[in-house]
Formats: structure tokens, C-alpha cells, sequence
């Protein structure tokens, strides 16, 4: 097609058709002829450069009657030679501007410029066109603008590779796909036209003498993706590469798109990322550009990168987190994060960068709602927990981070220090509203009433089925967490309570008893702290379990909540409360709190699949509660510990709150154990006034009070309600480097995409559990929190036609063939499952 049929049958003409009515602005006179082409028609062509006056008249004449009978024309086209008015005064003073407003308008963007059009109409020979444009003769003629390419328009090439645009041609010559391949391999001649086609498009002049397509493609990836790196670079090349052959800067957009299109591709990011990783060691670029600080904003080689990684690194150093919030949206669909060990390095920049600008948002806040306890909790219950769950995603991704390099120490560091002065100064509030106004918080839910509140009242009528998860440590972002994982199984509940006071398992599980709230007591017996129920101890389990059954008899049974998911026992049916204990996320975090934060999710999975269970099995409602929450002490620092007040101490609950007697000082708060809602044997309390300890080491503590340690969640599930809706017939396609049955690292990158035959899934979405099972079914492997992987529940969500890469972290110890499979995070069902073998390199 011509340049004038195309502007004529591409631009005018679906204009006029849509709109009626098109006046054409022409100052520079070129498009004169190809508006009075169109008059042949039907359509009435006006020439205002005869008579302004009278050509207005039968303008507005023609089109006040356009359309009233068979005889009017079915469009009008205004011609004006002059430049179309650009300001509200232009509009007024020119008679045509009336008509474009009614109508369209010719020129009305940038895409109807001159050399746009041209682009459009021939776009496999942008380079050429571009060239002339840029020509010291001005603007080129229609003829000369159809005379590019000599009419040849690559026939063979088309054929060969099944493609229309020369961007698809460039795109199957440097990848192509399995027929594209065998048609090159099988037929004869191509390899001239290919020469041309690479001589017009990119001015490239072949230096191989080989007619095959392996010659041609390892000249052609080089100089294409050297080419979008030169052309991406903001600075001058160094000079032992200004003699590596590139395209002229007017073949930039074609070489940015196919670029573009071949790491977004599935069937060619992988011999995308070999070809870049070949190239990148051939041409030296990580030694030759190791003094360029900016290389733009397209990472076509691995050390870009690394350089940008860096780039982002420095921001957060420097307190410019501008440019790491910008390099991050930058590097999100880098092709780069498909490998796991790059993913796992900017999952951390993204986590650090995320704690340190919320802290600074809510440090900004905090005045706001520091007047009374009252205002604080509600800052903290609507907003300032999202910074313990923020420090609670870094930590896990800092936790699972091997910095063999020393890379991101100071990164840790800086967001470790931001949310050390966070939690100091929220503390330091927190605690003058606890001297005034004691704890727990009046006219608030207290954990020693929940039971009563909640459960005793759904008990009251036999038949009526009740699950009571006791969970150890769920703090309350955890259980903001549990109610968006949850709600997607049926309608949850999710409200606050405050901790009995000391925060330690031992006092917080007897708290969450029944009559707990007027009947539970502290003794000392043999030095040790004793909680008692109605003068009867409840210090274990096993004690804690009796009480409940003094209560209910018969109607009550208990076990763990691992047991129940994993062994499926069938409740009897005469069981109208069921107690399901869980300890895991205390224990974890107890051991070892540097590397088993991300063994949470496994509780909030369990709790998740319990819940169905319990659905299945007739229950009409689950409270889920907990007795503490918890700190997280990961910026502790050598002499990071508050001096014991003087006096008589006798317990000390997990170093952050003490019993006996003494006097307050600069460190120590000590009020009076009824102000804190301690009944017992103890007069005084004593505790720090900042979030340090009574002793050094710890790295996870809970017992003192503090937002994080005494304010909890309550859920409350209705499990007789319909499900929520999902999609029927899930069909999850997983693969792992375009079919390897090997992986070769720690953190291999498996595909997930999301497909569907369920039409009346459209726009719904998909939640899925990824697991690498060895033979026997034991998990050796999940996915590396962050990103796509939620860090609380360590579930992923698909869209219907979704690709995600998801990292998967590997036990250091196994070897051997696994499967990876996708799970209903619910039921545990397998939607599909990839087999794996590792082939590490020791």
C-alpha cells in the first residue's frame, strides 16, 4: 500500500465514516489530492482555500442536512490550508474550528505527524525512512517514501516464517519457533533476501559467508542486543567498544521492540538470557563498563543488573529512596529475575525499601494519635501494624538471604535502625498511656472474656458445633493476615482483644479459659509464677484442658491442630466443642528466629485446611484466638539491655516483666499489678520502659507490654455459610526452562500459568500452594516469600491466562527426583504436578 492509499484508507476515511464529519488542516499542502480522492464517494469534499466565506456557508448547509435523505453525501471533508488552531482564542477566530469540534480532526496528535504516518504505512523499513527524514532536503516526497525497498517486500521471508511485519521477521530470524526453524533448515535462496531485509531494516551488512541460520543468527543477536545497549546508554561507549558494529540510531523503536518481545516471551527468554549471557563474556562488558555508575534503563545484559542492583542498593544508603522506588518498578519484569538468586537479592531491596518508607510515614503520623491509649491502639489496629508486618516480611527475606558478598549488610542494617526508632518512640508513648491508664484498655475486648463472650454464648444450645483454635504467638498483623486468607473460603471476622499481662504462654493459654475474666489468679510457688483458675492450677495442658471440661462433660474434646489436619479424625458427633491447639509459630520462633520465620504460613495453612475440615464435618463456627504476640528484637545491639529497678524481684516472665517489689526509675516503669489486671500474690510490677530486655540474646521476645506483644486477634469463621465462588475447572500448567527435567540451583524458577474451560471463570481468580514433594511426599521444597508469594501464607495467586515465575528454595540437604505440584491451599487437593530431578554442580 502506498503512502497516500494508506493515509487515505487508514486515516481519512475510518474518520469520516466514524465521526460524519473531518476537517484536514494543511498547511505544507501534501494531502490536498487524497481528500479529493474521496470525493468520488459519496463523500462532499469542501475546499476552503477558494472562499472562506462561501465555503463556510455550504459547510454548515451540508451539514445541517447530512443524513436527512438518500441524496446527501455520507460524509463531509473540510480542507483548510492553514495550520489548525491550537488555543482556546485560535478556536474562536477560526470558522472552522466549529466543524472539528462537531466532528474529527485532522492532524489531533502526535500519531498523525508527517514521519508517523510514514513509519505506520511502511513500518518494515523504519531505518530507511527515518534516514531520509533526518536529511538535510526536508520533508520527503510520497514518491520517494514508496520507492524505499523498491516494492520487494520480503515474499520469501514471509512465507518462510509465517510472518507479516518486519519486526516479526527480525523476531523469527533471531528465535524461531520449531516450524520457523525446519522452514529455514529445509528451503533454498532465503538467505539472500534475509541480507537485504537485515540491510534495510537495521543497516546491517553481513559479514558471515555462511547461508545458514545458525551463521546469520550469531552475528545477528550480537549486533541487535549490543545495538538496544548502546542506544540505551545515557553516556559515551568506552573506547575498545566504539568499534563493535551497531545499528544507526534510526533503527532504535524496531530494536527496542523485538528486544522487548523476546524477554517477555516464554519460547525465547531462555535463548534470549543464553544468547545475552554468551555475548556479554565475549564482548568483556562487565570489565569494559565497570566505571559507568548509569547504563540506562533497560537491562539487555546480566551485569546491567548487577549494576542496577547496586544503583538501588545506594538510594537506600543515601537516603534517596526515589531512585530505588523507581529502579524497582523499573526491574519488576526484568527477565533477569528468572533466575532465583537474583530474585531472592531484590525481594530484599523491595522489602527494606517498603519498612523504611512506612516508618517514615508513620513516624509523620504518630503525633496525630499519641494524645490516649485510646487513640494510639486505634492508630496501631488500622494502620501502624502494617510496619510489624512489614518488618516481619524483611526479616524473612533477610533470614533467607545468603549475602556471600557482603552485599546487603548495610541495607539490613538501615532498616533495621528505621524500625528500631519506630518501635522506640511508639514505646515510649505506649508506655506513659500504660502508667496513667493501666492495661488492659477500658470498655475493650480482654482475652480473659473472649471465651466467654464468644463461646460460651454459641454453646448454650446443644447440637450447635464449635471449634476453639488456641493458636500460640499469633500476633495481630498475623491475624490480619489469616482474616484475607480466610475470607476466601467464607465469611471471617476479625476483631482486637488485649493480652493478660505478663505476655507469656504460661498466663496468656489460662487467660483464654472459660470464666477466666473474674476467676484467674498469679501465685508464687516454688519461685516459680502459677496461674490459677478459681484457686485450681492451669499451669499445662493438660490442667487448662480439664478446666474446659469441667465445664462441658461430654460435649467437649481437644487434641492438636497438626493432628486433626494430618490424621482426620471423625469428632463424634455428640461433641458440640472441639479445642484445637497449636504451638508451632511460638516453638519455631523460640529456637531458632533468624531462619524459621518463614515456617509461619505452614500454621496459618494448617489452620486454613482445618477449617474446611471442620465445614465437612457439621461445625457451625471456629474462634480462633491467641494468648501473646510478639517482638521481633532483630536490631539488637551489644548493651541493648534495660538495668533491673532496685528492690525485690522473685520472677522475672521472659525478661520483660518482673514481680515483687521495688522502685521506678528512668528505665523501669513499676506500677501497682491490679492497675495491670494481675490478681494474685504480687503487689508491683516492674517493666521496661523501652523495648529492651531484662538480658541480652534476645532476638524474639514476648512478656512485657507492648503493641505488638499485648494487642491480638480474634476470628471468628461462620463455617455453615456457602462457600465463596472460584473457578471450576482449574487447569494450572507448570514448566521449568522450556522443558529441562534438571535444575542446576537451589532457587530454580518454575512457570505458573493459569488456564480454564470454565467459561463463567472469566476475570475470577485462582490461590494455589506450590510444594516440591520428593517420593515419599515429604516437603522439600517451597517458594521463596516475597513478590508473587505471599510471605504470610506462602500462597500465590493466579488471574485466569496469568504467568508468574515463582522461585522455589530448596532444602540444602536433598538430591534426587521430586515433583513439584500445585495444591488447593484448602483442601490440599493437586491441580498438576511437574517432575524434577536435581543436578547440582558441588
Amino acid at each position: 500500500m502506498s503512502i497516500s492509499e494508506f493515509i487515505r484508507e487508514s486515516v481519512f476515511r475510518p474518520r469520516l465514516k466514524e465521526f460524519g464529519c473531518l476537517v484536514v488542516y494543511d498547511a505544507d499542502k501534501r494531502y490536498r489530492d487524497e481528500c479529493f480522492a474521496l470525493a468520488a464517494d459519496n463523500i462532499y469534499v469542501i475546499d476552503t482555500s477558494e472562499s472562506s466565506i462561501e465555503s463556510r456557508n455550504i459547510a454548515l448547509m451540508m451539514l445541517r442536512d447530512l443524513g436527512r435523505s438518500n441524496s446527501m453525501p455520507e460524509g463531509i471533508l473540510i480542507y483548510v490550508p492553514n495550520k489548525p488552531p491550537e488555543t482556546d482564542e485560535q478556536k474562536q477566530i477560526d470558522p472552522f474550528a466549529l466543524y472539528s469540534e462537531c466532528g474529527a480532526l485532522f492532524p489531533r496528535d502526535d500519531g498523525d505527524q508527517y514521519l508517523s504516518l510514514c513509519l505506520r504505512a511502511r513500518p518494515d523499513y523504519s531505518t530507511e525512512i527515518r534516514q531520509i527524514f533526518t536529511g538535510s532536503g526536508g520533508p520527503p516526497s510520497f514518491s520517494v517514501v514508496d520507492a524505499i525497498g523498491g516494492g520487494i517486500g520480503w515474499p520469501q521471508l514471509r512465507t518462510i516464517l509465517g510472518a507479516e511485519s518486519g519486526r516479526e521477521i527480525l523476531a523469527a530470524l533471531l528465535s524461531p519457533n520449531k516450524a520457523q526453524f525446519e522452514s529455514l533448515k529445509t528451503s533454498e535462496g532465503w538467505d539472500q533476501e534475509a541480507r537485504d531485509f537485515l540491510k534495510a531494516t537495521l543497516e546491517l551488512s553481513l559479514k558471515t559467508r555462511g547461508k545458514t541460520w545458525t551463521a546469520l543468527a550469531d552475528e545477528l543477536w550480537r549486533y541487535v542486543l549490543f545495538s538496544e545497549f548502546v542506544f540505551d546508554l545515557p553516556v559515551d561507549l568506552p573506547d575498545p567498544l566504539k568499534g563493535v558494529p551497531h545499528a544507526p540510531i534510526e533503527a532504535r523503536p524496531i530494536i527496542d521492540d523485538v528486544c522487548s518481545r523476546l524477554r517477555s516471551d516464554p519460547n525465547s527468554y531462555a535463548i534470549y538470557i543464553e544468547r545475552a549471557e554468551g555475548i556479554e563474556v565475549d564482548l568483556n562488558l562487565s570489565q569494559l563498563c565497570k566505571e559507568l555508575n548509569n547504563l540506562g534503563e533497560r537491562d539487555t545484559f546480566p551485569f546491567e543488573e548487577r549494576v542496577f542492583l547496586q544503583s538501588a542498593i545506594d538510594g537506600i544508603i543515601n537516603a534517596e529512596t526515589d531512585i530505588t522506588r523507581k529502579i524497582l518498578a523499573r526491574q519488576k519484569n526484568s527477565i533477569w529475575l528468572g533466575k532465583g538468586e537474583s530474585q531472592a537479592q531484590w525481594e530484599l531491596v523491595r522489602s527494606s525499601l517498603m519498612l523504611i518508607e512506612a516508618c517514615e510515614e508513620f513516624d509523620r503520623q504518630l503525633p496525630d494519635y499519641s494524645r490516649s491509649q485510646s487513640e494510639l491502639i486505634d492508630f496501631y489496629l488500622s494502620s501502624l501494624r502494617e510496619a510489624d508486618h512489614l518488618q516481619r516480611e524483611f526479616e524473612q527475606a533477610a533470614g533467607n538471604f545468603l549475602d556471600h558478598h557482603d552485599l546487603m549488610s548495610r541495607v539490613i542494617g538501615q532498616a533495621r535502625a528505621r524500625y528500631r526508632r519506630l518501635a522506640e518512640k511508639i514505646q515510649t508513648v505506649f508506655m506513659k498511656h500504660i502508667e496513667v491508664s493501666g492495661w488492659p484498655p477500658l470498655g475493650r475486648l480482654a482475652n480473659a472474656d473472649v471465651f466467654d463472650r464468644l463461646v460460651a454464648s454459641r454453646l448454650k444450645d446443644n447440637g450447635h458445633k464449635v471449634a476453639y483454635i488456641m493458636v500460640d504467638a499469633l500476633r495481630y498483623e498475623l491475624g490480619v493476615e489469616l482474616e484475607k486468607l480466610l475470607s476466601e473460603d467464607g465469611p471471617i471476622e476479625l476483631q482486637a482483644a488485649f493480652a493478660q499481662l505478663p505476655t507469656i504462654t504460661l498466663v496468656g493459654m489460662a487467660s483464654l479459659l472459660p470464666g477466666a475474666g473474674g476467676g484467674l489468679s498469679l501465685a508464687l510457688e516454688n519461685d516459680a509464677l502459677a496461674p490459677k483458675l478459681d484457686d485450681i492450677s492451669v499451669g499445662n495442658v493438660a490442667q487448662r484442658m480439664d478446666a474446659i471440661r469441667r465445664r462441658y462433660g461430654d460435649r467437649f474434646s481437644e487434641m492438636t491442630l497438626n493432628d486433626f489436619v494430618r490424621k482426620k479424625p471423625q469428632v463424634e458427633k455428640n461433641i458440640d466443642l472441639l479445642v484445637l491447639r497449636s504451638t508451632e509459630i511460638d516453638s519455631h520462633l523460640e529456637s531458632n528466629p533468624e531462619t524459621t520465620l518463614g515456617l509461619i504460613p505452614g500454621t496459618l495453612k494448617l489452620i486454613r485446611v482445618a477449617l474446611d475440615l471442620l465445614r465437612k464435618q457439621g461445625f457451625n463456627e471456629a474462634v480462633i484466638v491467641t494468648d501473646h504476640g510478639f517482638f521481633l528484637n532483630a536490631h539488637a545491639e551489644a548493651g541493648d539491655v534495660c538495668v533491673k529497678p532496685q528492690g525485690t524481684w522473685p520472677i522475672n516472665a521472659h525478661d520483660r516483666m518482673m514481680f515483687g517489689n521495688g522502685i521506678s526509675d528512668g528505665h523501669n516503669l513499676i506500677v501497682s499489678a491490679e492497675k495491670l489486671g494481675v490478681k494474685g500474690d504480687f503487689i508491683q510490677v516492674a517493666l521496661p520502659r523501652s523495648m529492651a530486655p531484662y538480658r541480652a540474646g534476645h532476638l524474639y521476645f514476648h512478656g512485657g507490654a507492648s503493641l505488638a506483644e499485648a494487642v491480638v486477634p480474634v476470628l471468628v469463621a461462620k463455617l455453615d455459610a456457602d462457600s465463596q465462588p472460584g473457578i471450576r475447572k482449574p487447569v494450572v500448567e507448570l514448566a521449568y526452562k522450556n522443558g529441562a527435567k534438571k535444575i542446576t540451583t537451589r532457587l530454580p524458577v518454575i512457570e505458573v500459568t493459569l488456564t480454564s474451560d470454565d467459561i463463567f471463570s472469566q476475570g475470577t481468580h485462582l490461590e494455589i500452594l506450590l510444594e516440591a514433594q520428593d517420593l515419599k511426599g515429604n516437603v522439600v521444597g517451597e517458594p521463596r516469600p516475597g513478590g508473587d508469594v505471599n510471605p504470610a501464607t506462602q500462597t500465590v495467586t493466579l488471574l485466569q491466562g496469568q504467568r508468574k515465575q515463582i522461585a522455589m528454595r530448596m532444602d540444602e540437604e536433598f538430591r534426587g527426583k521430586f515433583t513439584i505440584k500445585v495444591l488447593n491451599p484448602t483442601t490440599l487437593a493437586a491441580y498438576s504436578n511437574l517432575a524434577l530431578e536435581t543436578d547440582y554442580t558441588e
